[in-house]
């Protein structure tokens, strides 16, 4: 079979992993896989009871935090995640993330080459940006200052253009902004809302991002250039046989769409960009790890794991099982990200099984 990605381990990359909280400082995380980690940006949340999704990077620090289910400002908890290892993380006494005898999910990716862009000294954008990414997966952290100016330019750091861009504001309670390429970049979404894919509200300036930079609109896309505000980016790209940000149409029948990816996925969000009052859904290849039994996160709330059995995650891609407005209403566009636990077909032809 021929080369279809340049990825064979995804493990490099991201990974997922279960822990059981045990309500106190310290307590260090090692991933699974066969390959060490070290994370730039670690997603957690509590799968049995309510709380917080707490997201923390390595550009902005440990103990930094900002919840992907609220608008909140970025806020820092000394008892949160303390450290990111050379193959995991470790977490404070936080109960959201470290619940005494409580189930706990982390998502988390690697980015891991830093870079720093003076833009007046490279005329690389025009906003002075700075980061850590991995060109070969796709995938960058970047954080800038807003100035409020409609057109401002930030470089990203991939090297590709980015079809997913989701911009927190770290210093004002504002909402974030989620930029897709399925949904066109003069619409956004809104991790911790409902809301079908809108006008953009001046949020990229009605402009695709390039290889290079992405765009910004003026002063009145306070999710994305509020004037003096700091901000954080997570940039991810399509990768072969790795990753995949498109879309896909639902039938609105039980025996629901096959979607193809090119590779067995371990991490699968989605969000209806036709009707709105729709939740965010997250799924991953842990939870419970197998079909159709895939359990359910929702990154705009703070609930515990769902159990409806919505999808299954195939060799090659996802189908959905269930009608629900969230998923699968007829004639809906859905936009998705994933990435992969296997490759289709590794780099030396060999194909991966199913589940």
């Amino acid at each position: 079979m021929a080369v279809y990605t340049t990825i064979d381990n995804p493990e490099l990359y991201f990974q997922t992993k279960l822990y059981t909280g045990n309500g106190s400082s310290g307590h260090a995380q090692t991933f699974d896989g066969d390959e060490n980690m070290q994370p730039d940006l670690v997603w957690m949340k509590n799968r049995d009871a309510t709380g917080e999704h707490f997201l923390i990077d390595s550009v902005r620090g440990v103990t930094k935090d900002i919840h992907s289910n609220t608008t909140a400002a970025e806020g820092t908890d000394a008892n949160s995640l303390t450290a990111f290892g050379t193959n995991g993380f470790t977490v404070g006494s936080q109960g959201d993330i470290n619940g005494n005898t409580e189930k706990m999910v982390a998502w988390a990716w690697k980015a891991g080459t830093a870079f720093s862009n003076d833009a007046s000294a490279t005329s690389i954008g025009s906003v002075d940006s700075s980061g850590s990414v991995s060109t070969t997966a796709g995938f960058s952290i970047c954080s800038y200052t807003g100035n409020g100016t409609a057109g401002a330019t930030i470089k990203h750091g991939l090297d590709k253009t980015p079809e997913m861009l989701i911009f927190k504001n770290r210093t004002s309670v504002i909402t974030w902004i989620v930029g897709t390429k399925p949904s066109s970049f003069t619409t956004i979404l809104f991790l911790q809302g409902t809301d079908a894919a809108t006008d953009d509200n001046n949020a990229f300036n009605d402009t695709n991002p390039s290889s290079s930079v992405f765009t910004l609109g003026g002063n009145l896309g306070t999710g994305t250039n509020e004037t003096s505000s700091n901000f954080i980016c997570y940039a991810f790209a399509s990768i072969q046989g790795y990753s995949k940000i498109s879309k896909y149409t639902a039938n609105g029948n039980a025996d629901g769409a096959y979607v193809h990816l090119g590779f067995r996925p371990a991490f699968l969000m989605i969000k209806n960009i036709t009707s709105g009052s729709t939740n965010w859904h997250l799924y991953d290849n842990k939870r419970l790890g197998y079909n159709v039994d895939n359990n359910m996160q929702r990154p705009n709330l703070n609930t515990a794991d769902q159990t409806d059995d919505d999808l299954d995650l195939l060799s090659n891609g996802f189908k959905i099982r269930r009608v629900t407005s969230a998923l699968n209403t007829d004639g809906n566009n859905y936009v998705y990200m994933a990435f992969a636990e296997q490759p289709f077909v590794n780099s030396n032809g060999v194909p991966c099984n199913a589940r």
